[in-house]
């Protein structure tokens, strides 16, 4: 799940919670074959059958409510196992070739465990999860050397979980999954990083719809511009706003998992905003326009006595986007994001159709490097 589908789900729990109302949230904790979503994918269901945020296209909802209801009552979670490659799932003649293994929990925010994971998930932290998915016990646990809480009962499982868990929080993009431990249990690590981010240099109308874009997608994003009348709430909602004329750059340190833009329209700004996060560090740097403009741009920096590294100029992404014949702005914003997500992921954007495999195990290259 996306960080827009994240602060959704927890809006309408602390919502119900505050009603008085008790919920349950479904997870995907197992995909076989094709499934509409994957690992980690989560739904909120309240007690009176209310259900926000969505494990599947369609086909798997009513049957999980059913079950999320049956939880709340009893309180304790269970596991179900959803075979939708039968021709006629509950009737309905769904299809789609795969499996999908759902978990159900009632929320109990009096509990350590799932109280410090929804924290996590409401701030943005870096988390995991570990969740034996046969036996007792989960343990939540933070990146590097910092605090568990909770536990699981057999000292060997615990101390295997704990160590998967540091590990998947140290990818670059970490993606929930269930392993199987030495003793053969299933332990689900359900994983939760902060969004990615998205800076953009520049406050004109086309990066409008792409801050937009973005912010649904779950980014938290920042736009750069000396122009006060343009870098208003109003023209980029949800957005963090820096009003910084290109000599006071220098103030800006773009976060560990930003992923820049540059596209002021403006020679000498887009010069400046080039040399600030080609030198940031930050692992993308995309510039809009023709391949010739950031060619021009790096040409005069040279003349400047400004040089970069091979691996600096590896980050360069011109002309940036995905070639999908884009126009308007707000389909440049798409083609865009589309690399964005492809880049980061590991796939090169290509057809799907005619694709040989499974469409979520596809990569083409390696994820992108951990900065």
């Amino acid at each position: 799940m996306n960080a827009a589908e994240t602060r959704l789900l927890l809006g309408a729990l602390d919502a119900a919670l505050a009603r008085g109302q008790r919920a349950a949230l479904a997870t995907v904790v197992g995909v076989q074959g094709s499934a509409y979503r994957r690992e980690g994918t989560r739904m909120l269901i309240l007690d009176d059958g209310a259900q926000v945020c969505m494990l599947s296209g369609g086909c798997l909802e009513a049957e999980v409510v059913e079950v999320a209801l049956g939880v709340i009552a009893a309180g304790e979670p269970v596991l179900t196992h959803y075979d939708l490659s039968e021709d006629a799932t509950w009737g309905l003649g769904i299809g789609c070739g795969g499996s999908v293994d759902v978990r159900v929990e009632r929320v109990d925010p009096a509990d350590p465990v799932p109280a410090g994971w929804l924290a996590a998930l409401r701030e943005g932290r870096a988390a995991a999860l570990a969740v034996p998915l046969s036996g007792a016990g989960r343990v939540l646990v933070l990146p590097g050397g910092g605090e568990e809480v909770g536990h699981l009962p057999d000292p060997g499982l615990h101390a295997w979980a704990v160590a998967a868990a540091r590990e998947r929080l140290s990818a670059r993009e970490p993606r929930a999954a269930t392993l199987t431990a030495p003793d053969g249990t299933p332990v689900f690590l359900d994983v939760n990083s902060p969004p990615p981010e998205l800076v953009i240099y520049g406050a004109g109308h086309d990066a409008m719809p792409l801050a937009a874009q973005a912010h649904a997608l779950g980014y938290a994003v920042q736009v750069v511009d000396p122009r006060p009348a343009f870098l208003t709430p109003g023209r980029f909602p949800g957005a963090t706003l820096h009003d910084l004329a290109p000599e006071e750059l220098h103030r800006f340190r773009p976060g560990e998992r930003a992923h820049l833009i540059v596209m002021n329209h403006h020679l000498d700004r887009d010069r400046v905003c080039l040399a600030h996060a080609l030198g940031s560090g930050a692992g993308y740097v995309g510039v809009l326009g023709p391949r010739s403009r950031a060619e021009d741009l790096l040409r005069e920096l040279e003349a400047e006595g400004v040089t970069f590294t091979p691996d600096q100029l590896a980050r360069l992404r011109s002309p940036v986007g995905l070639r999908l014949g884009a126009e308007a702005p707000e389909e440049v914003a798409l083609s865009i994001l589309g690399e964005l997500m492809a880049w980061r992921r590991g796939y090169d954007g290509g057809f799907l159709s005619g694709h040989a495999g499974r469409i979520h195990d596809a990569p083409t290259h390696a994820v992108a490097p951990r900065t």
